[in-house]
Parts: C-alpha cells; structure tokens; sequence
C-alpha cells in the first residue's frame, strides 16, 4: 500500500473505488447495494462531493478486495491536501489594514480568485508595507504583471 500511496497521495479516495468498479466491470448501484449504503451516498463519494467514513470504508474495500485501511489513508491525505491548500494560501494578514479593504473583511477575501482586485487595490491605497506583503505573496513578476495591465488608480 505504501508504494502506491506516494504516487496517488491528496487524491478524493471517490477516484480509487471508481476506478476499481470499471476495471471489475461493476457499478455504483451494484456496490452500493452490495454494502447497504444507498446509491446517491455512494455517487457522492465517488464525485468528491462527500468524504468517506471509516465503516463504509472498509466494507468497500472488502467488496472490492482493496487492502484494509487503503480509503481512508486516502481520505486522510485527501483531508490534509485541502487544509494545507486553504491554510497557506493567504497572505500575512497582520500586515494588511483593514481600511485598504474597506467594503469586505479580510477572511472573505479568496486570494486566488480576487488576485487581480486585491493587486490593484493594494497598490492603489495601500502602504509601501502592504505592497511588499502583496509582492511577496504573489510574486514580483505577478503584481508587475497586473499592475502593467491594470494601473492603479488613486
């Protein structure tokens, strides 16, 4: 199990089940009745829309002759991927004033998304050490990038 977990680590254990349900020419409903879970709880985890629970686990795992533990060490990485991925992508906020994001707060703010927004406003309204936060967040070549694109505008 250890071997392959380091190639398949952070993936939604959904993924794995429904590879091995095509490869044993099965299906959801088949596996779902299978383990007496109902099929749309099934088709959830198999979408990523649901994480999976330890006993659902491994009665799946049992079905389809996966080893003991396999899903949920998944999951368990799969749960650790998404933490980090929301945990670390923002920016020192003790550095950013709440006054240069006046009209929301800061924790509403989704970094990735509103990149071009906060670029520009930072550098529109911000102070020299708000900009060099935003520069060391995103990258030099980034806001340069932007604030090419986009001048700020006081």
């Amino acid at each position: 199990m250890y071997a392959i977990l380091k190639y398949i680590k952070g993936i939604h254990p959904g993924k794995i089940i429904d590879r091995e349900l095509k490869k044993q020419n099965s299906n959801q409903r088949q596996l779902a009745l299978a383990v007496g879970e109902h099929p749309q709880t099934l088709n959830a985890i198999i979408n990523g829309k649901r994480n999976i629970n330890t006993s659902l686990a491994i009665k799946i795992e049992d079905k389809l002759g996966l080893e003991e533990g396999f899903l949920m060490t998944l999951q368990a990485h799969y749960d650790i991927k998404i933490i980090k991925k929301d945990e670390s992508y923002k920016p020192n906020l003790s550095k950013l004033r709440k006054n240069t994001f006046w009209d929301t707060t800061l924790d509403k703010i989704d970094w990735k998304l509103m990149r071009r927004a906060v670029i520009t406003r930072v550098f529109a309204y911000g102070t020299k050490e708000e900009q060099e936060e935003i520069i060391r967040f995103y990258g030099k070549d980034e806001v340069e990038r932007i604030n090419k694109l986009f001048p700020a505008k006081r």
